[in-house]
Formats: C-alpha cells, structure tokens, sequence
C-alpha cells in the first residue's frame, strides 16, 4: 500500500496559485487511476483506488499547508505505511519553473509544508516529487507562492502537475529509481 500525499491549502483563494500544484498534480492522478469518491479523513480529503496491483490512499490535506504533517501522520499511522511507501506531491521555489525533481530522502529544504512532514514523522526517509515554480527575485515570498499566476506560467504547472502525476504512477509501479531516471531532467 502507498499514501500519496499533495500539499497545498484548501479553499477557492488558493486554487491556482504555485503553493497548490500539489493538489492539482493530486486531482490528475485520482483521474488517471480512477479513485473512489471523496471523503473527509485524517484532517484531509481522502480517496482510494490502485496503481497497478498497489492500494493507493490519495490525500490532500485539509489543514493548511504548514500543518500538512499532522494528516500525513494520521494517515501513515492509520494505515500502518512504511515511510518508503509514502510519496508527497509539492511546489519548490527553489527549482526553476517547468522543472521536476523526484528525491528519494531529504530535508524538507525551505518548505514549510514539507517541514511540518518531516517533523511529525520523525523522519524524512521517504520519497518527493518536487515541481518546480522559481524563484521571484524580488517583493514578498508570501505573495508569489499563494498569489495569482500569468495565463503563460500556469499552462507551464498544469504540464508539470501531469507529469508529477506520471512520475507518481511510475514511482510506484517500477519503483522511485526508475521515476528518477526519467523524469529528473532539465526545465522544460
């Protein structure tokens, strides 16, 4: 079994922002596999379905993005998951726009969202998908992670939230290795 988790906050405010292409890379997979209906579960919205023969709980969390840790905790708990079998899904100014990174391990870097996983969890020993959104040079970092986008730089997500949901199904049918191997690559 594998929870696969994308951050972002919940609510209309945040829907396109860059904070949320977790979430959106999330939608594109549940569509891809065929989930169950939604439900409210682990301060999150659950659905379940299969990537090939593997169970899959598919989650986004309800709590805002820097209390992320605590579903993901209640989840992986709850469904007794190894942190290898946990995959989370999320944005990373760190990385030019239009690039995916997938990492095995690691710290959480300057993620909030990823800090607060890291730190329920007691471990960062599971594998990320980390979507690529660039830095703002300057102007408040708030304001470009939760702020609107350009028609332009929201085609370039949306392409990269498809392929995040690509390298998911990959990651988890042929193992994170594989997924590495093809999708870390230079900015599209």
């Amino acid at each position: 079994m594998y929870v696969i988790c994308g951050l972002g906050n919940p609510g209309r405010k945040y829907e396109h922002t860059r904070h949320n292409v977790g979430f959106g890379a999330l939608d594109r997979l549940a569509e891809e596999v065929g989930t169950s209906g939604s439900r409210s579960r682990f301060h999150a919205e659950v659905r379940e379905g299969r990537i090939g023969a593997e169970r899959v709980i598919l989650m986004k969390p309800t709590t805002y993005m820097n209390l992320s840790g605590q579903a993901v905790r209640e989840a992986v708990h709850f469904y007794k998951v190894d942190p290898r079998h946990l995959l989370v899904i999320y944005d990373d100014f760190d990385i030019p726009l239009g690039t995916l990174r997938i990492r095995k391990f690691g710290s959480a870097g300057t993620h909030n969202g990823m800090r607060s996983v890291v730190q329920e969890l007691g471990t960062d020993r599971f594998p990320r998908i980390r979507i690529g959104t660039g830095r703002k040079e300057k102007g408040d970092l708030i304001d470009f992670v939760v702020g609107q986008v350009s028609r332009e730089e929201r085609e370039i997500l949306q392409a990269m939230e498809r392929e995040a949901a690509d390298a998911a199904r990959l990651a988890v049918e042929e193992g994170v290795d594989l997924a590495m191997n093809r999708f870390n690559k230079k900015s599209r």
